[in-house]
């Protein structure tokens, strides 16, 4: 067949390659702009941190309120209401027949159910009553309203001081001033002083309105940081404008994670901070003002109750000396969008690693975990312990004034007992088994032991061996 010597029309063939190309060019064109836009209104998102819905002033301490202006912070607040039980801490949600006396269908699980040795530790106190696990910041009112303590004991209304927003409530009483306002509410009782509280921490608390910036409104944690800073050579410390950022990060949560007690018939509320943050400075400060929670039913000792020194047991330990704060870990930056937010979602790290722990720690969430896990089980153990070797000196005591033993003879052991079962309780007391500083903690637990030992050799000889 011959050949065609007829030319090939090209026209077509370039046309469709313009139009595609423009096509091709207009769609990146599209792509662009549109990347152009999402980058320019992410980056307005970045900067606008907040919308202001409803204007925010120092009277208004319903956390929804805020929440209008601050939905994503507010989402994760309401979010304490979750029940996760870690290896060694949290709470199991049990289920409980409401009543008219406590509305509660939910509560968590009793601590001294699961370990009876501490009704013998708290024998003639009201922890030996009813003691649960702690639950979210969301129970944190309900649960101290409904105790069963509330009926073993008439509790004062400086309980409200950490487990209810009183930042509205102590201005309204002491007609704008915080301190004023916490020795009038302290001196009423539990179930009056309730009836001025609506809500649990609240935005309110921890944060100003007009600024946002975090801010110290429990005045225990005022006078108490006083205190502290001047046994360090610091006068008239004012930790609201003294305190760096980074050190408010830990101390809007020091104000209620602490050791304190009420001092004198007017229940004031105190942190024993004056002598420092350690467990024998603290003690030496109650042995200075001759305090005593109460008086040990079985043995007679003037002993102590540990309350949940967290930010005490913190400060002594490498988190705290590398500049990490609470929040960092409790309530770690999370990214919604273009901006970056503290996660109010507090809980536990071990529940959140990848942000709580990992933005420092680059190695698998599984060994971090295990290294927590650890410190913890080995703590646990030497609470263990410590608690029967407590449980022990008891023993001997409450045998031993039986047998006819006079004061005088028991007063040293019980001496002893007070040293021994306070420095178990600080570690018991303390939410973290020990991780918040190991070596402090098995240090701790460690001269209960010895102090425990001391009282039974004391009894036994009739003498009080050196400290």
């Amino acid at each position: 067949m011959a050949e065609s010597n007829e030319p090939i029309d090209t026209k077509p063939h370039r046309t469709k390659l313009i139009v595609g190309v423009a096509l091709g060019a207009a769609l990146l064109a599209v792509i662009a702009v549109g990347l152009l836009v999402n980058v320019f209104e992410r980056k307005q998102e970045g900067k606008n941190l907040f919308y202001r819905v409803v204007e925010l002033n120092d009277e208004i301490d319903d956390p929804a309120i805020w929440g209008k202006n601050f939905p994503l912070q507010y989402d994760g607040y309401r979010r304490t209401v979750d029940q996760v039980r870690t290896r060694f801490g949290g709470s199991e949600a049990l289920p409980r027949t409401p009543s008219q006396k406590d509305p509660r269908s939910v509560v968590a699980q009793s601590k001294i159910e699961e370990d009876s040795r501490l009704k013998v530790l708290w024998a003639g106190y009201a922890f030996a009553k009813d003691f649960r696990e702690e639950r979210g910041h969301a129970y944190m009112l309900d649960d101290q309203t409904y105790t069963e303590r509330q009926i073993a004991v008439k509790q004062p209304g400086t309980c409200l001081h950490c487990h209810a927003s009183v930042y509205v409530p102590y201005r309204k009483a002491g007609g704008g001033d915080l301190i004023k306002g916490l020795e009038k509410m302290n001196q009423l009782p539990f179930a009056e002083a309730r009836k001025l509280v609506t809500h649990p921490v609240a935005c309110i608390d921890c944060h100003a309105p007009d600024t946002m910036q975090l801010r110290i409104t429990r005045p225990g944690f005022i006078e108490g940081m006083r205190a502290l800073k001047a046994g360090q050579g610091v006068k008239d410390y004012d930790v609201n404008s003294m305190a760096p950022r980074q050190e408010m990060r830990s101390y809007v949560c020091g104000q209620c994670h602490v050791e304190y007690y009420f001092k004198g018939p007017e229940k004031r509320l105190v942190y024993p901070w004056a002598k420092g943050l350690k467990v024998e400075e603290i003690l030496a400060y109650y042995d200075e003002q001759k305090f005593k929670d109460w008086t040990h039913a079985d043995s007679g000792a003037p002993v102590l109750k540990a309350q949940h020194p967290e930010f005490e047991l913190w400060s002594q330990g490498i988190h705290a000396r590398s500049g990490v704060g609470c929040a960092d870990c409790h309530m770690p930056y999370k990214r919604e969008g273009a901006q970056k937010i503290t996660d109010h979602h507090v809980r536990s790290p071990l529940l959140n690693i990848n942000r709580a722990c990992q933005t420092c720690h680059k190695v698998p969430e599984a060994e971090l975990k295990a290294r927590v896990e650890t410190i913890q089980e080995r703590t646990q153990r030497l609470r263990n312990l410590a608690m029967d070797a407590v449980i022990e000196l008891i023993g001997d005591l409450k045998r031993a004034k039986a047998s006819g033993k006079i004061d005088s003879q028991l007063d040293p052991a019980r001496g002893f007992q007070r040293r021994a079962q306070f420095f178990l309780d600080f570690v018991e007391a303390e939410n973290s088994t020990g991780f918040h500083a190991p070596q402090e903690a098995a240090r701790i637990l460690g001269e209960s032991i010895d102090a425990s030992r001391q009282g039974q050799v004391a009894l036994r000889d009739g003498k009080n061996p050196a400290k």
